[in-house]
């Protein structure tokens, strides 16, 4: 059964939204931005339904937010009088919206559409560098024959990079892209993730480097 996370502060608009819902999705509900991201963050989600106006955290954040790590469809609740930002609500990466007061049976058309649609464009492809192939399906890494199995975060420090092969990232830049809060200064964490992929990479590619240190400001790929 598909989960859909439901971003609505409103009480009288949850408590329908849930019970039109819940016969055919598995239903997880936040009340705030905040505890929206938090919700994300912990599960597995398929489908977001997401009103803009939240006390913590507003829609336009929750969204900006949630497509930094993920292309799950987003779809936007907005008021009559904001249609006018729905233009910058589509480029900033909402796939549909509905305005209040919407028909139920709309939204319903619009939630399997969304979940259709995503289904033939959700298997990512492997990402390839030099001779190791990225494998986002299943957080890891190969070279031929050979693979290896990476944790979830070193997994996403490589994608970055991987995604962005001329940039240089410094570790602050690095770290909010991949856990996605503050940096406060600490390279440890960072240090000890990067040294444990770079081992990686040498074990299954000898022959080439993959991350390069650029003294002063942070890594970029070799």
């Amino acid at each position: 059964m598909k989960t859909i996370l439901i971003v609505e502060d409103n009480d009288e608009m949850q408590q329908l939204l849930q019970k039109v819902l819940a016969n055919n999705y598995q239903i997880r509900s936040a009340y705030s931005g905040t505890e929206g991201l938090l919700l994300f963050k912990e599960s597995t989600v398929d489908l977001v339904v997401l009103d803009r106006m939240l006390p913590g955290k507003s829609g336009d954040e929750v969204l900006k937010e949630i497509r930094t790590q993920s292309q799950v469809p987003i779809i936007i609740l907005t008021a009559l009088d904001a249609r006018a930002d729905v233009a910058k609500l589509l480029l900033a990466g909402a796939n549909d919206y509905v305005t209040k007061p919407f028909d139920i049976e709309e939204l319903q058309a619009r939630i399997r559409v969304q979940l259709r649609d995503h289904v033939k464009t959700s298997v990512p492809a492997a990402t390839r560098y030099k001779n190791i192939n990225l494998l986002p399906a299943t957080f890891s890494i190969s070279n031929g024959d050979e693979t290896e199995l990476l944790k979830k975060k070193e997994f996403e420090i490589l994608q970055t990079l991987f995604t962005h092969p001329k940039q240089i990232f410094t570790k602050e830049q690095l770290y909010q892209t991949v856990w996605h809060e503050a940096y406060y200064d600490d390279d440890n964490t960072m240090n000890v993730h990067l040294s444990h992929l770079r081992k990686i990479l040498q074990k299954l590619d000898p022959q080439n480097d993959y991350i390069e240190t650029v003294w002063g400001i942070g890594v970029k790929l070799a």
